[in-house]
């Protein structure tokens, strides 16, 4: 697919516009350091499969952590509904990437959030947004669980909120220990799920296939 830039993006040949926002001043900066990094680390950064490659990591870097510059709480108020539902609303399987902060090495896995409405519920999609504003930031994978459950708790109100992450590590994987086929799995759970029976139900909708 051809692209020209339209100074605002990039248009393709059908006309659409494939928008690219990132920090022109950061980016040269970021670049700056990773050319550095590929001398150091005993490469030639002038050949030509390197030459674009400091370039391509700082533009990398700032759309894997694009969540800093995003209000996650705002997410969930820009679509708020007055409803009497009273039972769990549940989104499982929730792809979520994001960079482990000690190593910068990526994690990946899913989210299963739910929660119980307390006379407002919120669109469906802004419970995924609001894992992926927080998963793309430097992280660890109790912090991500804690924020996302504290940010609906908190902003929603609902009865409880429980969230599950079940993750791969890289800087497992491939460094350190190396055991690739490992998962790490964290919970917070807030209100209503604090008790067994309505945490079981939770937990027992997770692990089934119902679709």
């Amino acid at each position: 697919m051809k692209y020209i830039n339209n100074g605002v993006g990039l248009k393709d040949e059908k006309g659409f516009v494939k928008i690219e926002q990132f920090n022109k001043i950061a980016m040269d900066k970021i670049a700056e350091i990773y050319k550095e990094v590929l001398v150091q680390i005993g490469e030639n950064p002038e050949r030509e499969g390197l030459k674009k490659t400091p370039f391509r990591v700082a533009k990398s870097l700032q759309f894997l952590t694009n969540g800093y510059h995003i209000e996650p709480n705002e997410l969930i108020k820009s679509a708020i509904f007055k409803e009497e539902y009273k039972q769990m609303v549940l989104v499982k399987d929730i792809e979520l990437y994001s960079l482990c902060e000690h190593h910068i090495l990526p994690f990946f896995g899913k989210a299963h959030v739910a929660y119980i409405p307390n006379g407002y519920i919120t669109g469906l999609s802004k419970i995924a947004r609001v894992v992926e504003a927080y998963a793309r930031r430097l992280q660890v994978q109790e912090r991500l669980t804690v924020q996302i459950r504290d940010c609906i708790q908190e902003t929603l109100k609902p009865m409880g909120v429980a969230v599950v992450i079940e993750a791969q590590h890289t800087c497992m994987q491939m460094r350190g220990i190396q055991k690739q086929n490992s998962v790490t799995t964290t919970s917070a759970f807030t209100g209503a799920f604090l008790k067994s029976d309505t945490r079981n139900e939770f937990i027992s909708l997770i692990g089934k296939k119902l679709h």
